[in-house]
């Protein structure tokens, strides 16, 4: 018997891939909504309910300024939340369906770990062969007075938001703080966002200019440091620190913390830890205490799905003797807010972008009279002509971001890319940059 702990991306696909070669699995989940992990309850499903509804939003205010629509249509937040849970439940029955059909065992319970030894609410269980420790993240909560107000909110939390808030104060800079920026304030809320230090600091400077335009609605306060939220019985605003070192009350009728995410290891104990608490593995995803591994978002960052899946997958490759796959050097990753912000690099590479307008498009003709087209960026070692990473602004841009990633981290020729035709219409510029490239060397080579 081997023991997966965690029905998110990393267990679930570990359990199934155990189940394939044969093995008998238990899958353990503590869950009460279902398999499917924080992804598909609280973090990249909500996400996409969200954005899709918030460019819906957006669109038809476009075209109400263009004098082609009367009006633009008001959002039923009531309605959204109820439709958004009906679609997660319709998810989670269809994978719960699947994984006890490939042969694993799914346990409902509270799993904590002590070495080796698994407790299933409080009960000793009988020893396993393996046990797979995929218990995924949680919402990181920031250290200061009135989180435990009514009307704070996480990533976990957010779905008791009962109502459409007039303002909203959202405490963080990174991915998930501007998705969800950009979706309220889409809605109509008045949003500001308070950030410790710079708006997605250690990413793409071209992304952080494009992101910029696309949260034109909201209020962006850098170097800004909370130092509590008020109120009584709910929240009523939140104070910060400046830069200058004075102080501000921001008010609002929702505090939103969207301040990154911690591996969560709280129920695990007699395992080596690292210092933000995520479980130490070895390319094997062996922890410290032979026969227990682990995989996903409890290793800590990055803390993306596909690489949950992909890692969840490689540590039971492990647990069956053969050799797990790598992670992939360059790995694609998306903003989903006006455009789609999606990315790809080679670790340590020397930048040498070429820059484009993305052109116009599907689901970006009408941002033609206010240039906002998005933008196409390639990287590429111009002696060896390797694609070495991307960024590409557009209504679509995740679609191909996948396949663009594999052909930097395979070291794909921009020259071998050359004769690629997209599909037209299209709104990816990337495609352009690459065949600019390739008729770069090509020149380079003659002359």
């Amino acid at each position: 018997m081997i023991t997966v702990i965690g029905g998110g991306p990393a267990g679930r696909l570990a359990a199934l891939r155990l189940a394939g070669f044969g093995r008998e699995v238990r899958l353990i989940d503590g869950r009460p909504e279902g398999l499917g992990g924080q992804c598909l309850h609280h973090g990249c499903m909500v996400i996409n309910a969200h954005n899709d509804a918030a460019k819906a939003v957006d669109a038809a205010r476009t075209l109400a300024g263009l004098g082609i629509l009367d009006d633009t249509p008001l959002l039923s937040y009531d309605a959204l939340k109820t439709e958004m849970a009906g679609i997660q439940e319709t998810i989670a029955a269809v994978i719960h369906k699947e994984t006890i059909e490939a042969g694993v065992e799914v346990i409902r319970a509270h799993a904590t770990v002590r070495g080796k030894e698994v407790f299933l609410d409080g009960k000793r269980q009988t020893p396993s062969e393996a046990i797979l420790i995929a218990t995924g993240s949680r919402p990181s909560v920031p250290d200061i007075p009135g989180t435990g107000l009514p009307g704070v909110y996480s990533a976990h939390t957010l779905h008791h938001l009962r109502r459409l808030p007039e303002r909203m104060v959202i405490i963080g800079g990174g991915v998930v703080a501007c998705e969800y920026a950009y979706a309220f304030a889409a809605y109509g809320t008045a949003v500001t966002m308070v950030v410790r230090s710079e708006l997605l600091r250690s990413l793409y400077p071209h992304l952080r200019a494009e992101v910029r335009r696309d949260l034109d609605a909201v209020t962006i306060l850098e170097h800004s440091d909370p130092c509590a939220i008020e109120g009584v019985e709910t929240a009523t605003g939140v104070r910060i620190r400046t830069e200058t070192g004075g102080e501000a009350t921001i008010p609002c009728d929702a505090v939103l913390i969207a301040a990154g995410l911690v591996p969560r290891t709280e129920d695990i104990n007699g395992i080596a830890l690292g210092p933000a608490g995520e479980i130490l593995v070895n390319d094997r995803y062996e922890t410290s205490v032979e026969g227990v591994y682990a995989a996903g978002d409890v290793t800590g960052p990055p803390y993306l799905t596909p690489v949950a899946r992909r890692e969840g997958r490689a540590a039971a490759d492990a647990i069956l003797g053969r050799t797990p796959p790598p992670i992939p050097a360059a790995v694609p990753q998306a903003i989903k807010l006006r455009n789609e912000h999606s990315f790809a690099f080679l670790p340590g590479r020397e930048q040498d972008p070429l820059a484009i307008p993305s052109p116009a498009g599907p689901g970006s003709f009408w941002s033609v009279p206010s240039r906002r087209t998005g933008r196409a960026v390639l990287e590429a070692d111009r002696t060896t002509g390797h694609l070495t990473g991307f960024y590409e602004a557009s209504p679509t841009s995740s679609t191909a971001a996948g396949y663009l990633a594999w052909c930097i981290s395979e070291g794909v020729n921009a020259d071998a890319l050359e004769s690629f035709l997209e599909v037209h219409p299209s709104s990816e510029g990337v495609p352009w940059l690459i065949r600019y490239i390739a008729e770069l060397r090509e020149k380079e080579e003659k002359f």
